[in-house]
Protein backbone atom coordinates (compact mmCIF):
# COMPACT_ATOMS: atom_id res chain seq x y z
CA UNK A 1 0.00 0.00 0.00
CA UNK A 2 1.54 3.18 -0.93
CA UNK A 3 0.62 6.72 0.88
CA UNK A 4 -2.78 7.86 -0.21
CA UNK A 5 -4.85 11.15 0.11
CA UNK A 6 -7.29 11.88 2.35
CA UNK A 7 -10.62 10.45 0.38
CA UNK A 8 -9.05 7.10 0.29
CA UNK A 9 -7.67 6.65 3.70
CA UNK A 10 -10.64 7.70 5.74
CA UNK A 11 -12.42 5.30 8.29
CA UNK A 12 -15.96 5.18 7.26
CA UNK A 13 -17.36 3.47 10.14
CA UNK A 14 -20.71 4.99 11.25
CA UNK A 15 -20.38 7.88 13.63
CA UNK A 16 -16.71 8.37 13.03
CA UNK A 17 -16.16 12.23 13.04
CA UNK A 18 -12.27 12.65 12.74
CA UNK A 19 -11.14 9.31 10.71
CA UNK A 20 -8.32 10.59 9.29
CA UNK A 21 -5.23 10.33 9.27
CA UNK A 22 -4.93 6.58 9.56
CA UNK A 23 -2.18 5.20 11.82
CA UNK A 24 0.03 2.81 9.93
CA UNK A 25 1.15 -0.21 12.04
CA UNK A 26 3.73 -1.71 10.20
CA UNK A 27 4.51 -4.97 10.09
CA UNK A 28 6.74 -5.46 6.89
CA UNK A 29 7.60 -2.65 4.30
CA UNK A 30 9.29 -3.55 1.81
CA UNK A 31 11.26 -0.84 -1.35
CA UNK A 32 10.99 -1.11 -5.00
CA UNK A 33 12.52 1.55 -7.82
CA UNK A 34 10.20 3.85 -9.55
CA UNK A 35 11.12 5.81 -12.41
CA UNK A 36 11.75 9.50 -11.46
CA UNK A 37 9.43 11.82 -12.97
CA UNK A 38 9.78 15.66 -11.18
CA UNK A 39 6.46 16.59 -13.30
CA UNK A 40 4.65 14.11 -11.48
CA UNK A 41 5.66 15.38 -8.19
CA UNK A 42 4.83 18.49 -8.87
CA UNK A 43 1.20 17.64 -10.41
CA UNK A 44 0.63 15.54 -7.25
CA UNK A 45 2.30 17.66 -4.29
CA UNK A 46 -0.81 19.98 -3.95
CA UNK A 47 -2.86 17.44 -3.45
CA UNK A 48 -0.92 15.77 -0.58
CA UNK A 49 -2.14 16.39 3.02
CA UNK A 50 1.70 17.01 4.22
CA UNK A 51 1.44 16.38 7.89
CA UNK A 52 -0.58 13.61 7.38
CA UNK A 53 2.20 12.12 4.40
CA UNK A 54 4.83 12.92 6.89
CA UNK A 55 3.33 11.18 9.73
CA UNK A 56 2.76 7.85 7.46
CA UNK A 57 6.73 8.19 6.12
CA UNK A 58 7.59 8.42 9.65
CA UNK A 59 5.77 5.14 10.67
CA UNK A 60 6.94 3.37 7.45
CA UNK A 61 10.72 4.60 7.99
CA UNK A 62 11.43 7.02 4.63
CA UNK A 63 10.87 9.87 6.76
CA UNK A 64 13.98 11.26 5.97
CA UNK A 65 14.85 14.45 3.95
CA UNK A 66 11.31 15.30 4.32
CA UNK A 67 10.95 18.52 6.13
CA UNK A 68 8.13 19.59 9.07
CA UNK A 69 6.65 22.42 6.47
CA UNK A 70 6.58 21.73 2.35
CA UNK A 71 6.11 24.09 -0.01
CA UNK A 72 5.57 24.00 -3.42
CA UNK A 73 8.78 25.96 -4.34
CA UNK A 74 10.94 22.95 -2.82
CA UNK A 75 10.09 21.09 -5.93
CA UNK A 76 12.96 22.75 -7.43
CA UNK A 77 15.38 21.40 -5.09
CA UNK A 78 17.14 17.73 -5.41
CA UNK A 79 17.24 16.69 -2.09
CA UNK A 80 13.59 16.95 -1.66
CA UNK A 81 12.32 15.69 -5.01
CA UNK A 82 14.17 12.22 -4.30
CA UNK A 83 12.94 11.72 -0.38
CA UNK A 84 9.69 12.93 -1.92
CA UNK A 85 9.85 10.64 -4.79
CA UNK A 86 10.83 7.62 -2.37
CA UNK A 87 8.36 8.14 0.25
CA UNK A 88 5.52 8.85 -2.11
CA UNK A 89 6.31 5.84 -4.66
CA UNK A 90 9.62 3.18 -3.62
CA UNK A 91 8.03 2.43 -0.10
CA UNK A 92 5.52 -0.10 0.16
CA UNK A 93 3.26 -1.36 3.35
CA UNK A 94 2.72 -4.89 2.49
CA UNK A 95 1.80 -6.74 6.02
CA UNK A 96 0.17 -4.48 8.72
CA UNK A 97 -2.73 -2.40 9.95
CA UNK A 98 -4.44 0.93 9.33
CA UNK A 99 -5.69 1.89 12.54
CA UNK A 100 -8.73 4.63 12.88
CA UNK A 101 -7.37 6.93 14.96
CA UNK A 102 -11.14 7.66 16.43
CA UNK A 103 -12.26 3.95 17.35
CA UNK A 104 -8.83 2.10 17.11
CA UNK A 105 -10.86 -0.28 14.40
CA UNK A 106 -7.77 -2.20 12.85
CA UNK A 107 -7.94 -2.63 8.95
CA UNK A 108 -5.69 -5.85 8.19
CA UNK A 109 -3.05 -4.70 5.14
CA UNK A 110 -2.05 -8.32 3.44
CA UNK A 111 0.11 -8.02 0.14
CA UNK A 112 0.12 -4.59 0.22
CA UNK A 113 -4.09 -4.40 -0.10
CA UNK A 114 -5.75 -2.77 2.63
CA UNK A 115 -8.97 -4.64 3.54
CA UNK A 116 -11.32 -1.56 4.24
CA UNK A 117 -14.38 -3.55 4.28
CA UNK A 118 -17.08 -2.64 7.22
CA UNK A 119 -19.08 -5.43 10.14
CA UNK A 120 -22.58 -4.63 9.27
CA UNK A 121 -23.20 -3.19 12.74
CA UNK A 122 -20.35 -0.27 11.62
CA UNK A 123 -22.20 0.68 8.26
Amino acid sequence: MKLLTHNMLSCHIKGVKSGYPFLIEVGKVTEHEADFDADFLKHIFPRINWPAFLQGAQSMGCREGLPEQASESELDEESFQKAFHHALLEVTLEEGSLVCPETGRKFPVNKGIPNMLLNEDEC
